[in-house]
C-alpha cells in the first residue's frame, strides 16, 4: 500500500471516529419469557467484550423473568468496564430505603458504574407489596428521592444507630422514563438525563423535545442526558417481535403492536434507528434483545462496530 493509500485509510477512520457521536449500549434479556437466569452473567461478559457501552434491563414483576436487581448485580459481577443502567426499575413498587441499599451494593460492585433508570409503572399486577400498590405511586417516588439520597450519605436507618450502606457509598447517578409532566419536571429537579419509550425515533422525538425545554425551565446547565431504547432480533424477527408483543401485551393490543412492530430485524433496520435516533440528539441508543440467543449479541456488534 502506498503512502497515499495509507493516508486516506487515517483519514476514513479518523472521520468515521469524528461522526460516531451516539454510545451503543445493549440489554440483558432479563423480561423475555421464561429466560434462563444462568444466561444473565455469560450474556453481560459477551456484551463488554464486544465493545458495547451499557448493558441495560428492563424492568416488571409479573411476568417469568429476573428482576432489574439481580440481572445487574450479575452483569456486575461478571463484568469490569461496562457501564449498568435500568432502563427503567419501577421503583414505587419496593420500599425506597430497601431499594436504596439494593442499588447502593449494585453500584459499589460494579465499582461505580451503575446509573438508575426510574419510572413509576402503568400495571396494577405489578404492585404486589402491602402499602405499594398502584395509587400514590408518584408521590411515592418523590419521598424516595429523598430516602435515596440520605441513605447513600450514610444517614442512620430504622431507628437505630447504624447507616445502611459502608463508608464510600456515592450517589447514584439517575435517569427517568415516562411521558407524564410530573416525570419531566422529577427529571430536571433530580436526575442527569431522560430514557425514551422503546419506539421509532419519530414517537420519542416529542418527549425528548419536552425533557429539554424542562430541563431548561428548571435553570439547569447544559441539556439532559438522552437515553434512546429500540428492540432487535436479528435471526429470528418474528420471534422477537411475539415476544415483545407478549411482554407489552398487558398493557393493551394497541400498544403492544405499536412496539413489537417496531423491533429490528435486520442491519438495514438497526442503521436505520442508529441514525434517527442521531437526528433527533441521543446520546446514547440501547437495543435491547427480543430473544435470548447469545449469538444476537455478535450479531448486533457486526452491524454498529
Amino acid at each position: 500500500m502506498d503512502l497515499v493509500a495509507v493516508w486516506a485509510v487515517i483519514v476514513f477512520v479518523f472521520v468515521c471516529e469524528e461522526n460516531q457521536t451516539v454510545q451503543i449500549g445493549t440489554g440483558l434479556p432479563n423480561q423475555v419469557r421464561n429466560v434462563r437466569p444462568d444466561l444473565i452473567p455469560a450474556w453481560a461478559a459477551r456484551a463488554e467484550q464486544a465493545g458495547f457501552s451499557t448493558l441495560t434491563t428492563v424492568g416488571r414483576y409479573a411476568y417469568p423473568g429476573v428482576s432489574d436487581t439481580v440481572a445487574l448485580a450479575a452483569a456486575a459481577g461478571a463484568t469490569s468496564t461496562i457501564g449498568l443502567l435500568s432502563a427503567v426499575m419501577l421503583a414505587p413498587t419496593w420500599p425506597g430505603s430497601l431499594l436504596a441499599k439494593e442499588l447502593a451494593g449494585i453500584d459499589g460492585v460494579s465499582g461505580g458504574r451503575l446509573r438508575v433508570g426510574l419510572g413509576v409503572g402503568i400495571r396494577p399486577d405489578d404492585f404486589v407489596a402491602d402499602g405499594f400498590g398502584l395509587a400514590g405511586r408518584g408521590a411515592r417516588l418523590e419521598r424516595d428521592l429523598v430516602t435515596f439520597r440520605e441513605v447513600w450519605a450514610g444517614k442512620e436507618v430504622g431507628g437505630g444507630p447504624n447507616p445502611a450502606v459502608p463508608p464510600g457509598t456515592r450517589e447514584i447517578p439517575l435517569l427517568f422514563g415516562g411521558w407524564a409532566p410530573a416525570v419531566m419536571d422529577r427529571m430536571a429537579r433530580w436526575g442527569e438525563g431522560y430514557i425514551g419509550a422503546s419506539l421509532p425515533a419519530p414517537a420519542v422525538a416529542p418527549s425528548f423535545d419536552t425533557a429539554r425545554e424542562a430541563w431548561k425551565r428548571a435553570g439547569r446547565e447544559g441539556s439532559p442526558r438522552l437515553v434512546a431504547l429500540a428492540y432487535y432480533a436479528l435471526d429470528d424477527p418474528e420471534a422477537g417481535k411475539r415476544n415483545i408483543y407478549d411482554y407489552y401485551s398487558g398493557a393493551g393490543d394497541e400498544f403492544a403492536t405499536m412496539i413489537s412492530s417496531a423491533v429490528c430485524g435486520s442491519a438495514e433496520a438497526v442503521r436505520a434507528a442508529i441514525s434517527t435516533f442521531e437526528d433527533i440528539g441521543a446520546d446514547e441508543i440501547m437495543f435491547n434483545p427480543a430473544t435470548t440467543d447469545p449469538d444476537e449479541i455478535t450479531r448486533l456488534a457486526d452491524i454498529v462496530f
